[in-house]
């Protein structure tokens, strides 16, 4: 099982997910050809995905869904409110496939669980992703102002997850923003801080865990430096040796190799205190 955040920010994001030959986008937040771009620097072409998964409506994770689908065949995946709510992206010849929250989806090789979070959006979903072949699991959570009980439920015993880490909570209020706007940012239908993120990952760690990707940096209010440095800090305490990693907005980040990373660094047992 491979993964790589082909990109995630403000202006776009996406998550290539693959095994054997099952290849699959959560989000398609670029244009068509930007997608394609992307795909290929890690290796992938626009005809291998299988399926994109719509995690809710927003432009910076829908942008490209509808033509890039139109293109290539590609089926898409989205619950009801998203597919009411995004439905100027469509023309009607796309293959979409209604999904619901807390119910999986099978696509090929891979089994995509969705599960509700919080966020400003119709029906927003987290998802992770399963390869039952080889028990590894990837939780892919972005936008949302609040990890509730499901979605703690849902990441746990991931080999690898991707977590918004969206602002530094100092950086956020001293921005040039309206108050209204860093109010919505920071609330729980909003987007996660730094110090939120690192919380979330420490309740979240286990022996499986091995690579924990940082999504969703606000380029005004956060920087990569800042965002690896909470999180490794907060993590590193409790004994995990893993690899922190920032997705960037203009690049994809480095495939990851869950099975390699498992083969080379087997579970390790983790401090409690």
């Amino acid at each position: 099982m491979q993964f790589s955040v082909l990109g995630s920010g403000s202006r776009g994001n996406a998550t290539m997910v693959a095994a054997g030959e099952t290849c699959i986008l959560i989000d398609a937040g670029f244009s068509g050809r930007e997608l394609a771009a992307r795909l290929e620097v890690v290796g992938r072409t626009p005809g291998q995905v299988s399926a994109i998964i719509l995690t809710h409506e927003h432009g910076d994770h829908t942008r490209g869904a509808g033509v890039f689908a139109r293109a290539h065949g590609t089926p898409l995946y989205m619950t009801e409110g998203t597919r009411e709510a995004c439905g100027r992206l469509l023309r009607g010849s796309e293959s979409v496939h209604v999904y619901r929250p807390g119910y999986p989806v099978t696509v090929d090789e891979l089994e995509v669980e969705p599960f509700i979070t919080v966020h400003d959006a119709r029906e927003p979903v987290a998802v992770a992703v399963n390869h039952p072949a080889t028990a590894l699991r990837v939780g892919i959570a972005t936008d949302m102002g609040r990890p509730g009980a499901q979605t703690k439920h849902a990441l746990a015993g991931c080999d690898a997850l991707v977590i918004e880490s969206n602002h530094d909570r100092e950086m956020l209020w001293a921005a040039a923003y309206p108050t209204a706007v860093k109010s919505r940012i920071a609330s729980s239908h909003g987007h996660l801080s730094n110090q939120a993120a690192a919380g979330l990952a420490l309740e979240l760690l286990g022996p499986r865990l091995s690579v924990v990707v940082l999504a969703h940096l606000s380029e005004e209010t956060n920087t990569p430096a800042l965002a690896r440095s909470v999180m490794e800090r907060t993590l590193r305490k409790k004994g995990y040796k893993g690899q922190v990693l920032v997705a960037a907005g203009d690049r994809p980040t480095p495939l990851v190799d869950l099975a390699e990373l498992r083969e080379r660094n087997p579970p390790a047992q983790l401090s409690l205190f």
